[in-house]
């Protein structure tokens, strides 16, 4: 069985004429601007799913800065939801700096959302105000028992487009501050399992905490595999493919290739979200 924990699906307009949602969206433009960045709508995706065996997938949003982008996209999110139930596990995404995002989350939520994510400031800088604006979609997620999705990156290393802001020790505050939630840090955590092997405090405080392998091939050797499970434990992991940037195949051969142990391949390929979200 693979589940997907992480994709990426846009509404049919914004998949055919891209141009047009440039404006007063630098972000969206920074990272799709390339005609080579694909852009699927849900109809798109389900050939997919079946060509690569993957049994379901989180389909994600986009954290547009305009609210009437950002519910269109979540419309269509939870749409896909109800037409294709077996197929798609929707989360919503919104702009965790814009002050309507607690609004948004809590009505994808109450309509269905079975979690929030990926959230993502790709060109901005919270600036040391990350608990405050991601604290209300905290509660939220807590209340509603829904996973929240954040986009992670390394703090070093080379520079690409969409590379966030990423303070760790931030990111490990809010954590702590909201300890019943759970945290899905994506693209492997952003460095964040290295410090899992700390004797003192920091396993209690990521007791919620999985990581998802989002643009591995990308990012890392395929070692990091058998490292980061070594590290917080294969039952932490999930697999997430970032779909349409990479596809599954990518991944199942860097797992061979990382000689994982059969029983870790089959949990972090789809045992661990099964057990999430209760699939």
């Amino acid at each position: 069985m693979i589940l997907d924990a992480h994709t990426h699906i846009f509404p049919e307009e914004v998949c055919r004429r891209r141009e047009d949602f440039f404006a007063d969206e630098p972000a969206f433009r920074l990272l799709y601007e390339s005609p080579q960045a694909r852009l699927v709508t849900p109809l798109e995706m389900l050939p997919a799913l079946e060509e690569e065996g993957v049994e379901a997938a989180v389909i994600c949003g986009f954290p547009w800065r305009q609210e009437r982008l950002c519910r269109r996209h979540n419309e269509v999110i939870l749409e896909a939801m109800s037409r294709w139930p077996q197929k798609f596990i929707g989360f919503c995404a919104v702009h965790p700096l814009e002050p309507g995002a607690p609004r948004e989350v809590e009505r994808c939520l109450a309509a269905g959302c079975r979690g929030v994510g990926e959230l993502a400031w790709y060109s901005e800088d919270p600036g040391g105000q990350l608990l405050d604006f991601l604290a209300p979609i905290a509660e939220l997620c807590q209340h509603y028992q829904a996973p929240l999705l954040l986009h992670m990156n390394d703090p070093v290393g080379a520079p690409y487009p969409g590379k966030a802001a990423i303070n760790l020790p931030e990111i490990y505050n809010l954590i702590k501050t909201f300890p019943q939630v759970t945290w899905i840090l994506a693209h492997w955590g952003g460095g964040l399992p290295f410090y899992a092997l700390l004797k003192k405090e920091v396993p209690e405080t990521m007791i919620n905490v999985y990581f998802d392998t989002a643009a591995s091939p990308y990012l890392y050797r395929p070692e990091i595999y058998r490292l980061a499970a070594e590290m917080v434990g294969p039952e932490k992991i999930l697999f997430g493919s970032d779909y349409p940037l990479l596809t599954p195949k990518r991944y199942l051969k860097e797992m061979d290739e990382a000689n994982l142990p059969a029983d870790w391949q089959k949990m972090i390929l789809g045992e661990n979200l099964a057990k999430l979200l209760g699939w």
